[in-house]
């Protein structure tokens, strides 16, 4: 039995980690400590905690005490670390709050972790600190170049990037400099349930279905690799469950999309459901598809963002190399999945 504190876990990925954790591990211990901010919502999980089954605590993980006392009060063993600003867009315009969250509060994860899991320099045995990030850190990668791997130079392009690198620096030097056990995960682009509709796959559903414009930056030809967060969450379960302290790994599908042809490929999903299914149209009536028209007719370009990497993409092979898993590429599957979801009331 394993006592887990889930920081973020009323956001998009820690809530679905902590559902897929819960179903799976139904015995362990799972605290979640959530600030609440814009992006998450206690709802995510409110079927777990009316079961008991996780012990929800609004806060901030830049407190240090209240961290501390979470810690010593559940006798935590394992810190799963999703708690982090992620809009790029945001990060352009406020990265003080980027800075403050990602940067301060994984440095006061990491400091309320060793006090509570080292004495005399010696540490607890079988605790871990598993330390969520992203594949920005790497910054932009060449179109014909082979995928970013575990020991690629960093190179962060956003105030977002460049905080989650931070981050990223301040968890290995806490391994360096006292020894925490820790792992870091650099994951591909997420989509699934519970995804914030500021995010590209949940915005361009929504506005489809509200014949709202489906704004694309730039010439839409940025290229990203997309991973559904169910195949993120089996990935996450197989190095926790893997003796690899001070280890990293990358988090793929091997499945790239340019952004403007995953849009394309949305639209047509889309127009396909309202054919085969003629009661959408009363349900969803301002979707061009209702109307007898294509969505992609809603798609509309604007400027480019600053900064916008062309393309990411992860080498996985360490993952399975490592922790014999691999993950499952069907990507489309996993779409169609997403909109049933969302076209059913999931959103």
């Amino acid at each position: 039995m394993r006592r887990l504190l889930v920081t973020g876990g009323a956001g998009f990925l820690g809530a679905n980690f902590v559902r897929y954790w819960g179903a799976r591990y139904r015995d362990d211990v799972v605290v979640v400590l959530d600030a609440l901010t814009y992006a998450g919502d206690r709802s995510r999980l409110s079927d777990l905690e009316a079961e008991g089954r996780v012990v929800f605590v609004v806060g901030d993980v830049c407190d240090g005490e209240l961290v501390s006392s979470l810690l010593t009060q559940y006798d935590i063993d394992t810190i799963v670390h999703f708690a982090a600003e992620s809009h790029v867009d945001r990060s352009i315009v406020d990265g003080v709050s980027f800075v403050r969250t990602n940067v301060l509060g994984t440095q006061t994860m990491v400091d309320a972790a060793r006090a509570a899991w080292c004495t005399n320099g010696a540490w607890r045995p079988g605790v871990r600190f598993h330390h969520v990030s992203t594949d920005e850190v790497y910054g932009p990668l060449a179109h014909d170049a082979a995928p970013f791997t575990e020991t690629s130079p960093y190179r962060p392009s956003s105030p977002y990037s460049a905080s989650k690198a931070a981050s990223d620096h301040l968890v290995r030097a806490g391994g360096i400099t006292h020894g925490l056990p820790y792992t870091i995960s650099h994951c591909a682009n997420n989509f699934g349930p519970f995804q914030h509709p500021e995010k590209l796959i949940p915005l361009m559903i929504t506005r489809a279905l509200r014949g709202e414009p489906l704004t694309i930056y730039g010439d839409g030809q940025q290229r990203r690799e997309w991973l559904s967060v169910h195949e993120h969450c089996v990935a996450l379960d197989a190095i926790l469950g893997t003796d690899v302290a001070g280890e990293t790994f990358c988090i793929g599908s091997g499945v790239e999309f340019v952004n403007l042809e995953l849009v394309q490929h949305l639209c047509d999903m889309l127009d396909a459901r309202f054919t085969a299914d003629v009661s959408l149209r009363d349900r969803f009536p301002r979707c061009p598809a209702a109307l007898g028209a294509s969505c992609r007719t809603l798609i509309t370009h604007v400027a480019d963002r600053p900064g916008h990497d062309r393309r990411y993409a992860l080498d996985s092979t360490k993952l399975a190399r490592i922790t014999g898993v691999t993950l499952r590429r069907d990507v489309s599957a996993e779409l169609e999945g997403l909109l049933d979801w969302m076209m059913t009331g999931g959103a």
